[in-house]
Parts: C-alpha cells; structure tokens; sequence
C-alpha cells in the first residue's frame, strides 16, 4: 500500500486563499500554516538517509534509501523507497528490503544502487554491515538481492563478497553498479580503504552480475579516509565521478570513463561546515539522468540539538539538485525545472523600510548600508512553501541577503548570507546585528567577483530554504526562524545591495 505525500490542489488553494483574506491590501499577511513536504519528503517517524536513484522503464524516478530513527535497535537501516513522475510529488512504497540477522552479514544495511540487466531482471546491490566482524572476514561486504517487479526482493547470499588484500576489512561498502556500454561489461564502483593509498574508489567488472574480477582503484585522490557513496556520471563528452567524504559531497573530472580524473578547484556544490563534525548540509548523492536531464539526488541533514545552528545530524529529508555543465567542464547545480510549473501563482507583496536607507520601487529594493550598519525591508510573511526569484548586485566588500523575522512573536531577523567580502554563501542562525562578532559556519564558496549581477532563486517549503545562485552553487539549510508567520526582507550590511525583479510565486 502506498501513501501519496503531497496535498491535493484544493487544499492549498484554500489556504492561500485564506491567507489572502486575512492579508491587508498589498501584502501576504500574518496567516500561516504548514504543509506537507512535497519538494523535500521525509517517511513518518523516520529520516530519508543515503540515496539509490533509479528510472523506470515507464519513466518514473525511484528513490531507495536507507530509512533512519532516532531509536535504532541492533538491526537498521532497511532499504526503503520513493517514486515521483516530476518532483514534486512523492509515492511512499514502503519498505523494499529488510536488514538481516546478527548471525548473518547485513543486520545492518548500507548504500548501493539499482538496475535492471539486459534481460529485464532487478538487481540491488547493497553494503552488509556487522559490528561482529563475519568470523574475521570484515565488518562490510558487497551483498546482492533480485527481483521481477521491483516489489518483492529476493537475497542471493551466495553472491556476497569481501574485500580484496591489502584493503580495509571493515571499509568496504555503497557498491554503484550499471552496464558499461563502452566495454560490453557490467562495472561495480565501491568505496574503499588500500593499505597505503587511503581511501579510493575500487573498480570490479563482471559479464553477469555474479562474478566479480577486481580491476584496482578507478581514483585514489589520497585526501581522504574513505570516498563514500561512489558514482560514475556522463555530461557530453566528459565523465564524472561524484563521492562523499567530511559531511559533504565531492566530484572529479575525467577524459575518459578509466579516468584519469581530478578535482577542479572548487569541487562541491552545496554546503559544508567550516568547523570540524559540525553536520551533514547535502550528502551521499548520487545521479540520475531522467528526461535529458541530470539530476544529484542526496538528503538535507535533519536539524542538529540547536536549532538554525547550522549543524545537521545524518539523515534527514530528500533533496535533488539539477546539474549544470559549464563551458569549461566545472558543474554547477541550479533548481529542478520542474519547480517552474509547481510555483505558478504569483504572489502581490509591498515592500517597507525597517531600518537604513531603502530606495523601493514596484518590484526593486535598493539598500545604502553605510560601515558597521544594518539596512532592511520587509517583504511580509513568508508563505509555508513559495519560490522567490530576484537579480542580486552588491559591493564586492560587503555582506547582504535575506533576513528572516519580524514576527509578533518574533522581531529579530537571522540572516541568509551572500558574502562578497568573504567570497562565501552561509547561514547559521546569526541575527544581523550580530553578522559581523562571528564566523560563519554553514557555507559554500562562491566568488562574487567575476559579474555584478546575480541571479537568486529561494525554494522555501515550510523550514527547508534551499538557495540557488548564478546555477552555480546552492545553500541548503532549514531554518526555523522563516516559519511560523515570520517575515522574509533584504538586507545590507555595510554596503549598497540592489535587489530587482523579485517575484514570488506558490503553486496554484
């Protein structure tokens, strides 16, 4: 049995409808009510943890994943999965595969991905996990599971295996397997640890999914203890492999799908933690190419013991970003583009002065922040799930964005940061009078410096606030203080910023 996730078309008309009635004229009004996660899906009760991405024969994208609590017991993690047709929309299918005994290899399971071989059959490869150690054979080991219709799954103990000599015992796990056209061969990606390289993504072939031949490791960036959750992508002419490692996903660029392949400069496209621990922003993702496009499938880590601190424990709600290839082969992520037919129904707001200079015109707001000074304008409550869209030109030394606050309940604002002084995008919960007494935490690198004018895209649905910028980069964070009736603005801090054409939009 499944269970649909999102709310049907009437039930957010008639909020939004109520909302307008209670808004004085002009404005989107102090009305606010959650909704379900639409965009963003988590199961009752449960986290969304590492992602397998799959597209059906039919067209549809399903997400296994490993299913997270906050009360695991000695089994955990099972194999769990979503459907959607367009990404804004998620089936809840239920359990897929159950963890096994402690007498056997996988009490607790780990990452691995889904095919389909070339006579129509299913297979899931997946990490077996046991503390115990298998009679000394390791902690991890790649297992294998078939099946005709996607539903029942089948194990196939016999397949499983252990890692190669010279290799971690115990870091041997997120078997990435598909059929590599190029060499008429079914290839196996497996993060792993050799004796001297550290960690390195290990490379297996096989002509039937059942024997296994170790070719040695595909990348071995030396950099890392381990290179999770591997995947081996094409964009054009060029191949990538994306990985992750330190709470945040990686990729490397190669001429060729053997490689060899290297990190540009700037190699992630979502969120870290400056400070060493301090959570999962976007991780484990892995690809899917669906519908001519290509799409990075992770989770949002769910909130850490402080709210909007910044930090994030593992696991938490689904999160795909859409890949952009540059002209220079670097990737950037930008908003699905599906989200452009969900938020359809433009929003009327009236922009105010609260503080500082503000020059503000139909759709503009142009701030004149003087040093140590803070300018800002409401734009009224923030809808539970809107998207906002407005071009961005700030001093290359300065600090501005998006507050939230400003509520009865609430009157301080925390500050979305774009950072041009320090070349960053960040959020952590900082109130703007206190931007300039701390070091962000949450951020991503982002040079200001090459254009004046940037394109900003926010996908808001209820405490999720995902940024986009330049289809470039985003910053991901969940942030408490835009709920609940609070208002959403721009500021400046200690600079001139100029936002223009903004427009906001929620589904019809």
């Amino acid at each position: 049995m499944t269970r649909r996730l999102f709310v049907t078309a009437a039930w957010v008309t008639a909020l939004f409808l109520t909302a307008a009635l209670c808004a004085p004229a002009g404005g989107m009004g102090e009305a606010w009510t959650p909704v379900e996660y639409r965009l963003y899906p988590a199961p009752e009760g449960g986290y969304v943890g590492d992602t397998m991405p799959f597209v059906t024969e039919e067209g549809t994208l399903e997400l296994y994943y490993l299913y997270d609590t906050d009360h695991n017991g000695q089994g955990y993690h099972p194999i769990y999965k979503y459907s959607t047709d367009d990404l804004c929309g998620y089936e809840d299918g239920g359990m897929a595969l159950q963890y096994g005994l402690m007498s056997e290899p996988d009490p607790a399971l780990g990452t691995g991905s889904v095919l389909r071989d070339q006579e129509g059959l299913y297979h899931l490869f997946y990490t077996g996990h046991n503390d115990t150690g298998n009679g000394g054979m390791g902690r991890e080991c790649v297992m294998h599971a078939t099946s005709t219709d996607r539903v029942s799954w089948e194990k196939q103990p016999g397949d499983t295996f252990f890692s190669p000599d010279h290799y971690s015992k115990d870091d041997f796990r997120d078997p990435e397997v598909f059929w590599a056209e190029e060499e008429q061969r079914y290839w196996m990606l497996v993060a792993a640890r050799e004796d001297t390289l550290g960690g390195v993504i290990a490379k297996y072939t096989s002509p039937d999914l059942r024997e296994w031949t170790f070719e040695g490791p595909l990348y071995a960036p030396q950099s890392q203890y381990m290179l999770e959750c591997p995947d081996l992508f094409r964009m054009g002419d060029t191949w990538y492999l994306t990985y992750s490692w330190d709470c945040v996903t990686y990729y490397a660029i190669g001429e060729s799908m053997n490689g060899p392949f290297a990190a540009p400069e700037d190699n992630i496209l979502d969120g870290k933690g400056l400070m060493e621990g301090n959570g999962f922003v976007f991780y484990a993702a892995k690809t899917a190419e669906w519908d001519g496009k290509t799409y990075l499938c992770g989770w949002l880590g769910r909130a850490g013991l402080t709210a909007d601190s910044g930090i994030y424990q593992w696991a938490g709600n689904v999160l795909n970003h859409q890949l952009v290839q540059h002209g220079d082969r670097t990737l950037g992520v930008t908003a699905p583009e599906a989200f452009e037919t969900y938020f359809t129904q433009k929003l009327d707001y009236e922009a105010t002065r609260v503080e500082g200079p503000a020059d503000i015109e139909e759709d503009s707001v142009v701030l004149q922040a003087q040093d140590g000074e803070i300018a800002l304008a409401d734009l009224g409550v923030r809808a539970p799930t809107m998207m906002l869209e407005c071009d961005v030109t700030l001093d290359p030394d300065g600090c501005a964005g998006f507050a939230f606050g400003g509520s009865e309940a609430d009157e301080a604002y925390t500050a979305l940061c774009l950072d041009s002084a320090r070349n960053m995008l960040h959020y952590e919960g900082y109130e703007l009078t206190e931007l300039s007494a701390y070091e962000p935490m949450a951020v991503t690198r982002f040079d200001f410096s090459d254009r004046g004018l940037h394109h900003v895209t926010l996908v808001c649905e209820n405490e999720i606030v995902v940024l986009y910028i330049d289809d470039e980069k985003a910053l991901s964070s969940r942030i408490s203080h835009s709920t609940g009736g609070a208002h959403i603005g721009v500021f400046s801090e200690g600079c001139s910023a100029a936002f223009s054409n903004i427009t906001m939009k929620v589904p019809e």
